[in-house]
C-alpha cells in the first residue's frame, strides 16, 4: 500500500502544557499522509499518547494547529486497555459507536468482528475472553464507523509475546483490507518496525521530533520479515535514532 501525497492530519508547531506546568510537546510539527501506516515511538511519558489526544479532539492544544487538508477525518481511537463494558456481550461492545451516532447497524458489526476473527464470539461476554481477544474486540469497536483514520495508543503493551506477535500480523491484515490510515502509539523498536511505513522517534518530555525513519521492507509481513536481515538491520537504526534522542532530551 503507497499513501499519497496528500496528508489527512498535519500538526503545526504544536505545544501542550498541562495545568500542572508540565510541558507535554514544543513545537511538534507532524504529517500523517492518507493511507500510511505511522508509528510514534519515544520513552513513556514523552508525549505519544498526548498527540493522539490533540488530533482526537480529546484535548486541546495549548498552542499550535491541528489542520485536515481533505476535511476532517471520520476517527477510530483503541485505548491503552480494552474498556470494555462488563455487562455487554461483545456485539453490543462493537455496538456502542452506532448506538451513540443514532445509526442502524446494517451488517457492520459482524463485518468488524469477521475483520479481527471473533465471529464465533458475538455472544460472549469480556469476563470469557483472553486479554488479546479483548483487544480485537476494542479494536471492532474502533473499526465498525469505518475510521478514515485509526488512532492506536499502545494497544498490545500489556500482552505476552506471543499474543502480541499475533496481534501485530492480524492488525497488518486488517489495514491493508481496511484502508485507513494508521498512527500507532509503542515504545518498542521492535514493533515499530513490523509494522510501519515510518517511524517518528520523539525526544523525552517536552516531545519533539527527533527523527523520522523510512521502513520500505513491503507489506504483506511475516515471520521471513521477522527474521531477516533487513529487519535487524532497520531495527539496529531505528534503536540508535532513539538513543540518540534520548541523549538529546536528557538534563544538561
Amino acid at each position: 500500500m503507497s499513501p499519497s501525497g496528500q496528508p489527512i492530519v498535519s500538526l503545526r508547531n504544536v505545544d501542550k502544557t498541562f495545568e500542572s506546568g508540565t510541558i507535554a510537546l514544543d513545537g511538534l510539527n507532524l504529517d500523517v499522509r492518507d493511507g500510511e501506516f505511522v508509528s510514534l515511538l519515544g520513552p513513556s511519558g514523552c508525549g505519544k499518547s498526548t498527540v493522539l489526544r490533540i488530533i482526537s479532539g480529546l484535548s486541546p492544544a495549548t498552542s499550535g494547529a491541528v489542520t485536515w487538508p481533505a476535511g476532517e477525518a471520520r476517527l477510530g481511537f483503541v485505548f491503552q486497555e480494552p474498556t470494555l463494558m462488563p455487562w455487554a456481550d461483545v456485539a453490543a461492545n462493537v455496538r456502542l459507536p452506532i448506538k451513540l451516532a443514532h445509526k442502524q447497524d446494517s451488517g457492520a458489526v459482524a463485518n468488524a468482528l469477521g475483520r479481527v476473527g471473533l465471529s464465533a464470539f458475538a455472544q460472549s461476554y469480556p469476563r470469557e475472553l483472553s486479554g488479546g481477544m479483548k483487544m480485537r474486540v476494542s479494536i471492532a469497536r474502533a473499526l465498525v464507523t469505518e475510521p478514515q483514520l485509526l488512532l492506536m495508543d499502545e494497544p498490545f503493551a500489556a500482552l505476552d509475546e506471543i499474543t502480541r506477535f499475533k496481534l501485530n500480523n492480524d492488525l497488518l491484515t486488517v489495514w491493508q483490507a481496511v484502508r485507513s490510515t494508521v498512527i500507532f502509539v509503542t515504545h518498542s523498536v521492535f514493533e515499530s518496525v513490523y509494522l510501519s511505513q515510518r517511524i517518528v522517534v520523539l525526544t523525552p518530555r517536552p516531545g519533539r521530533v527527533f527523527a523520522e525513519i523510512a521502513i520500505p521492507a513491503p507489506y504483506p509481513r511475516n515471520e521471513n520479515f521477522r527474521t531477516s536481515a533487513e529487519y535487524g538491520g532497520l531495527c539496529r537504526q531505528v534503536a540508535e535514532a532513539l538513543a540518540g534522542a534520548m541523549a538529546a532530551g536528557a538534563p544538561s
